[in-house]
């Protein structure tokens, strides 16, 4: 480690003295200031002064970023070295198959396969896996591990290959909790210590959801497994320096106001905004007030909000959050004196930061609110959500509504009959998500609520699905001590496991005669759900409207049994003693919330509960596994197949001529629509591969549980159920049109490769929304799309898409396929690229209409960065990161 600008200075941790690259000094050294900077800034100008080694970080680097203006053109690319790395299971699957791949291809190349290890410390937490198969039972929890444990045996002994197979790979394994919960109760270091030197825990993680943990002041975001992967091998993560959008948080939220209702207001305002790619930092005196769980749920949603982070400076309640969750004294005691000798210790107030624009909520104005049925960022007041409903069965569905008509809604649930579910019913209601199961505040809320009901005997009609899904066991302990968890159970939320379950969409099966009936009547029926994500199809294939809101809000909806309902004026149920029972009657007060908080702040329970998060995990235990350090991998597993990225790897060519279109989309489409996650069709291409290989329809598992295999996710790509081809009008589902046939994606990519033609996608505004999810790339890349043309791009699939080789290009000046009339008979040239490329240059699209007219269009080469072209130039990040270790 080089002291390039004499900047290591030593501090006294309480405990002892440690070395640390000092800003103070830096400041001396360059004679300037960076006391005015973001705090978030400073974090990552302090891993770039430590780590100025002359050769991937230069002393330009820190010059550059130290001299950060808020306004300034963005052109630097800062070199980003992260303390540690962090995965959950369906996007570390296919990373640690990449990683395998690596050593199997360095094997080959008569190189030592040992030199393909992880260069810092990386933890995965197996907790996308779960599905509610069963629930609302106090078995459901036994039940659904052992079906998980069935189902995904072979990933399983893939990963503890992985455990002992690398030296610094380590796995938290199924039944613990959310990663992100899991990252906050025990992971997060707060400070970390190597060689005598401390230095800020910084990390990023393969979901987008990583940024939870800015709530504690560590800057952290999520990448997808490509840019992990490099990261975790030693590679800085490259960014374009970023604009710092500060937001004053100013007052109180008022009485029976929880932190999800601040949260979904928050994200509805910075999405106007537009902060996508920039960061976010919240100051102010409502900030300072706050709890930190209520900053990390804030946190938690800076994808839905498009930011790259949602950051909370450390401070006083930082230190006091690692002391309740069971951190060492001495440790909580650095992380103090560390950020005070950096002078990074506190809430900056008003005035005291530049920040590139500076944005204000007062708490005092955020009402209870929802957020759906389609995106996170469509608040509703939950005062207003009957209305909003009922407008939207009315709307046409050209119109974004369901066509079904207001009259549909409560006449036909009151003219009787057979039918078990009806329009505007909910199908699921789960207390799920990293999001608010990380926050005591609303699961006690949910709790009280719910003891509240059993006392009255209300329960949820039969067509509700119910579930809890805790994002780590802490959260079952002080339910249990606060002696609310058997009211919950009797309300139908038993916990189902310690996973994602439902955000994630592992909300299992419905009832076969709810299903049919939704099927044979097209019934619009809704989830209630306490995650961040209410994407098309992602929750459940069979539920159209899906709603954002807090746990206790969640409690209430199921008990009505429907969304249509409003709470100022309409009953929830009848109680036991035949009197109507409001939602004022059942929410509970801040007081007694207060009264119960003390049972999540027991630091000897969670120091208990961590001690090692393997233990008295039996069916774990069980699971047998290969050893060696280069995998065997077996030609007939479905799960996990070798990585084609390594096999004859050769550079990209970003020369490309008479493309064909394989689809042309709208806006918002999400990484869930071009690679889901959920349940496989068995008439689709991956559900007939599967069938081919003898796997029962039973075993198809998901997609997300399938992503070690690339043979499966190919025929995912662009798959989802409800994705729709504009070169289809009307169509919705993973098809196209190939000389006039309409035919699987797939099978039209196979087609198309197979006469050596490139293809291209184009699309709308805000294209790749979502989880970072690396096969939305991987897969298009593999179907053969050399590029694709959007409006505009969320920042981590542009990325994901231009380190697998494809050009991430952008239509400019308000230019779009729907101006253009593409309708997919068209064929085109990408032009300008022929003597190499350079960042966010400017290429031409040239038009071949199928009448032989020609057009021109210019667009935007949205490969930003300088490392971007080398990544392009070897073929992608992964064989330039295999070729940087192996020589």
């Amino acid at each position: 480690m080089t002291d390039t600008f004499n900047s290591f200075d030593s501090f006294s941790t309480g405990s002892g003295s440690a070395r640390f690259a000092s800003l103070k000094k830096l400041e001396t050294a360059l004679g300037t200031s960076v006391a005015r900077l973001p705090v978030s800034i400073r974090v990552v100008l302090e891993s770039v002064l430590r780590n100025c080694d002359g050769v991937k970080v230069t002393p330009e680097h820190v010059r550059q970023l130290a001299s950060w203006k808020p306004n300034a053109e963005r052109t630097e690319e800062i070199p980003f070295t992260v303390a540690r790395v962090i995965l959950q299971d369906f996007t570390g699957v296919p990373l640690l198959a990449d990683l395998a791949a690596m050593r199997s291809a360095a094997q080959k190349m008569g190189k030592d396969p040992k030199k393909i290890e992880p260069l810092v410390p990386v933890d995965m937490v197996v907790d996308h896996s779960i599905q509610v198969d069963a629930s609302g039972t106090h078995d459901a929890l036994d039940l659904n591990m052992k079906i998980e444990f069935e189902r995904n045996r072979e990933r399983y002994q893939f990963l503890k290959w992985g455990m002992q197979a690398f030296d610094t790979f380590k796995v938290v394994p199924p039944g613990v909790g959310i990663v992100h919960q899991v990252n906050m109760e025990y992971l997060a270091r707060g400070v970390m210590e190597k060689d005598g030197m401390a230095y800020p825990d910084t990390l990023v993680g393969t979901d987008s959801h990583t940024t939870m943990i800015n709530g504690l002041g560590i800057v952290a975001w999520g990448v997808g497994g490509i840019e992990a992967e490099a990261a975790m091998l030693g590679q800085p993560v490259y960014f374009l320096t970023p604009d710092a959008v500060g937001v004053n948080l100013k007052g109180h939220a008022k009485p029976g106001v929880t932190a999800t209702d601040a949260v979904l207001t928050i994200t509805e305002m910075l999405r106007k905004a537009k902060v996508v790619g920039k960061f976010v930092e919240f100051f102010g005196e409502g900030v300072a007030a706050m709890s930190v769980t209520d900053r990390a749920t804030i946190a938690n949603m800076a994808p839905e909000y498009g930011a790259t982070m949602g950051f909370f400076p450390v401070d006083e309640a930082t230190c006091q959050y690692f002391a309740a969750t069971g951190r060492a004294p001495a440790q909580v005691d650095t992380i103090r004196a560390y950020y005070q000798a950096q002078g990074l210790f506190g809430i900056p107030k008003a005035g005291e930061i530049d920040y590139s624009q500076v944005l204000e909520l007062d708490l005092a104005s955020v009402e209870p609110s929802v957020a759906g049925p389609k995106r996170p960022q469509d608040r509703i007041a939950l005062a207003g959500l009957k209305t909003a409903f009922t407008s939207l069965m009315d709307k046409p569905v050209a119109d974004g509504g369901y066509g079904k008509g207001a009259a549909a809604l409560r006449r036909d649930n009151q003219s009787g009959g057979d039918t078990p579910i009806r329009h505007g019913d909910i199908a699921i209601a789960a207390i799920t998500s990293c999001t608010n199961t990380s926050n005591p505040g609303v699961m006690l809320a949910a709790g009280l609520l719910a003891k509240k009901a059993a006392a009255l005997g209300l329960k949820p009609p039969a067509h509700v699905k119910t579930s809890l899904g805790p994002g780590s066991r802490a959260v079952t302990e002080y339910l249990n001590k606060a002696g609310l968890m058997d009211a919950l159970e009797q309300v139908g939320f038993s916990v189902v496991g310690y996973g994602c379950t439902t955000c994630i969409g592992n909300s299992g099966p419905l009832k076969p005669e709810i299903e049919k009936a939704i099927a044979d009547n097209d019934l619009v029926v809704a989830s209630v759900l306490s995650g961040n994500r209410n994407f098309e199809a992602r929750v459940h294939q069979a539920v159209k409207a899906n709603f954002l809101m807090s746990p206790p809000l969640v409690v209430a909806f199921a008990l009505a049994g429907r969304v249509d309902i409003d709470f100022e004026k309409e009953a929830i149920g009848t109680g036991k003693d035949g009197k109507p029972v409001f939602l004022k009657d059942l929410w509970p007060t801040n007081a007694d919330i207060n009264a119960v908080m003390g049972t999540a702040t027991d630091a000897a329970a969670y120091r208990k509960i961590y001690a090692d998060a393997g233990a008295d995990n039996p069916l774990w235990d069980a699971v047998s596994a290969p050893t060696g350090t280069v995998y065997e991998w077996d030609a007939k597993s479905t799960y996990i197949q070798q990585p084609p990225f390594f096999v004859g790897a050769k550079a990209a060519s970003p020369a490309i001529r008479r493309a064909h279109a394989l689809a042309i989309f709208g806006d918002s489409v999400t990484t869930d629509h071009i690679s889901p996650a959920g349940g496989i069709k068995p008439t689709s291409p991956a559900g007939l591969y599967l069938t081919e290989h003898g796997v029962q329809k039973a075993d198809f598992n998901s997609y997300g549980a399938r992503r070690g295999n690339h043979e499966v996710m190919m025929r995912g790509t662009f798959a989802n159920v409800r994705i729709k081809n504009l070169m289809i009008p009307g169509s919705e589902g993973g098809i196209t049109l190939q000389g006039g046939e309409q035919k699987p994606i797939y099978d039209a990519a196979m087609a198309y490769q197979a006469e050596g033609m490139p293809l291209m996608i184009f699309t709308g505004e805000e294209y790749g929304t979502g989880s970072s999810r690396d096969w939305a790339a991987k897969g298009t890349t593999l179907l053969g799309v050399k590029a694709v043309v959007a409006k505009s791009f969320e920042r981590i699939h542009r990325a994901n898409l231009a380190g697998m080789g494809v050009l991430p290009c952008q239509f400019k000046d308000g230019v779009d396929a729907a101006s253009l009339k593409l309708d997919g008979s068209e064929t085109f040239d990408l032009e300008g690229t022929e003597s190499g490329i350079t960042p966010q240059q400017d290429v031409t699209l040239v038009i071949h209409r199928a009448d032989g007219k020609v057009e021109r269009v210019a667009l935007k080469l949205r490969i930003d960065t300088p490392i971007e072209v080398e990544y392009y130039n070897k073929g992608g990040i992964l064989p330039f990161v295999l070729e940087q270790l192996v020589g």
